[in-house]
């Protein structure tokens, strides 16, 4: 017999809430952490201004209704502080760690087709037999790493966003540079320009970012609590797996001109990602994009006062939401400080880093400290970082062309191995807790499923996997995703191929698809 029934990899909020799932259906189940805590993505990412773009309400567990209860969210976007916290919590709360081995990184899985058990190899030296292998390795958990020549050479303080030391950091009257404006990046340079001497920001693609409108919630959370089922309930037949405050948005076509400006100045007052449902046709729409950028666009231009840096900041190359958006407090701001300057690497390209700073378009920027906010090789990193094997083949292998799944959540050719939130499914397209919820309960029941009736194995079809990769592509070909060159389609990790990472579908659509696959006796799986 296998040393477990299941081995969670991570202990972030997917393999807490898998974990929990499983040792209350009776499973023998362990899980292994890299990291030395809970926490997963708000273990690592601490660095300054860190929050969460999803509102505290919704980006949290709906499974303990005592716990959703006693909980207090203080913002409306969560800080890291507090996210982290309230994971400390629910392990202690359901006494998680007994079950957990920190410290502790998967190097490779190989399947045994005779015995049905996966054996993992621990970079402890260990190994690890389980019948079932449950990925809950997170999206955005294998940070990218750029090729910048000299990147060692430097002598004064360098920190990664996805890395950053746990005692505080001074930057106090220091010349600081920041490399990168995604969501790492305009969190850090809004958190740390009132406090450095200078800020020097090198920018590849300027982002579409609209306002957070942060504030206190303890009034309107302790209105939500009388109806929190409620909530949770629309949360899980919305398409982002959060409430907008409608049931369906528009389509752009049925709106007169006064009612879209109505509509984008309501979305953008309110706030956060809301604003990508402005019109239901957003990204299907040329026409609705084009009017919802140039919206933002416009709010740039008002917010940042100096004209050029404004261009700079604007973005025109891409259609809106087709990356990801940013949800900011206060970012544009930022550059009519007198400290605060921009540059644009496409005009002044980064040659080389120095022992002294930067080199850029032919001029030296002196810099005491480096910060890197280069992102992360999204949804298969994880993955392919592990060695994972079946039948002498490797899963990185299979997916080399870009990944191949059965609905997210399993690839043919290696059983018994789950992704939660994988490639194909909704995940980064959606609020993250209500798709893990989605995903940790639809294993749970399988696996139950299984043992109920002495199966040992579950495996997709290829014919069922080769239709779902079909799906996957020919709806995201329905949308303007593919016109941005965006870590959803691969584009951000060099050589890896191009390809639609997660399902545009919506998180309402694709719950009622598993639910009809379940109830069809897994349909399109194998079970053994």
């Amino acid at each position: 017999m296998p040393d477990h029934d299941v081995l969670i990899i991570g202990a972030g909020f997917s393999g807490l809430y898998q974990l929990y799932r499983l040792r209350e259906l009776g499973f023998d189940v362990h899980a292994v952490e890299a990291g030395p805590a809970v926490g997963g993505t708000w273990y690592w990412n601490r660095y300054p201004g860190a929050r969460c773009d999803i509102e505290s309400i919704g980006y949290s567990y709906s499974f303990d209704t005592e716990l959703q209860e006693e909980w207090n969210w203080t913002e409306r976007y969560a800080a890291q502080p507090e996210l982290l916290s309230y994971l400390d919590h629910v392990a202690d709360r359901h006494d998680l760690r007994k079950d957990i081995s920190f410290d502790t990184r998967v190097e490779s899985l190989r399947f045994d087709d005779t015995a049905d058990e996966w054996t993992a190899l621990l970079d402890t030296g260990a190994r690890i037999t389980a019948r079932f292998v449950v990925a809950a390795t997170g999206c955005l958990s294998k940070p990218l790493v750029p090729a910048i020549a000299g990147i060692d050479d430097f002598t004064g303080d360098t920190y990664w966003t996805w890395d950053w030391p746990h005692d505080p950091v001074d930057l106090t009257g220091k010349r600081v540079a920041v490399i990168g404006t995604g969501s790492s990046g305009v969190q850090t340079i809004t958190a740390i320009a009132p406090e450095v001497e200078s800020l020097t920001v090198f920018q590849r693609t300027p982002t579409y970012a609209v306002p957070a409108q942060n504030r206190l919630i303890a009034q309107e959370l302790a209105e939500l609590k009388t109806h929190y089922g409620e909530f949770r309930d629309e949360s899980r037949l919305s398409v982002g797996g959060f409430p907008c405050g409608d049931e369906l948005p528009p389509f752009f076509e049925d709106l007169d001109d006064e009612q879209i400006a109505g509509e984008l100045d309501r979305r953008y007052d309110d706030g956060g990602l809301c604003f990508q449902q402005s019109f239901r046709d957003l990204l299907q729409s040329p026409e609705a994009n084009a009017r919802a950028a140039e919206y933002v666009r416009r709010r740039i231009g008002q917010k940042v006062t100096d004209p050029a840096t404004a261009e700079r900041l604007t973005p025109r190359s891409y259609p809106i939401a087709a990356k990801r958006m940013c949800v900011d407090t206060g970012y544009y701001e930022v550059y009519n400080q007198p400290n605060v300057s921009l540059i644009d690497v496409t005009e002044q390209p980064i040659e080389r880093i120095t022992g002294s700073g930067i080199r850029a378009g032919g001029a030296d920027f002196p810099f005491d400290v480096i910060i890197l906010a280069t992102g992360f090789d999204a949804m298969t990193g994880a993955l392919d970082a592990i060695d994972i094997q079946s039948r002498g083949k490797a899963l990185r292998d299979k997916w080399a062309d870009g990944p191949r799944t059965y609905l997210g959540l399993m690839s043919a050719g290696f059983p018994n191995l789950f992704t939660v939130t994988g490639p194909q499914s909704p995940s980064v397209l959606s609020n993250m807790v209500t798709s893990i919820e989605c995903h940790v309960e639809w294993i749970s029941d399988a696996l139950e499923h299984l043992r109920a009736r002495g199966l040992t194995k579950i495996e997709p079809d290829e014919a069922a996997e080769d239709n779902w990769v079909n799906t996957t592509n020919d709806a995201a070909d329905l949308t303007l995703l593919g016109q941005a060159p965006s870590w959803y389609m691969g584009a951000n990790v060099p050589g890896k191929p191009r390809a639609p990472l997660p399902f545009v579908g919506g998180v309402g659509t694709y719950q009622q698809i598993l639910d009809g696959v379940a109830v069809s006796n897994y349909h399109g799986f194998e079970l053994v």
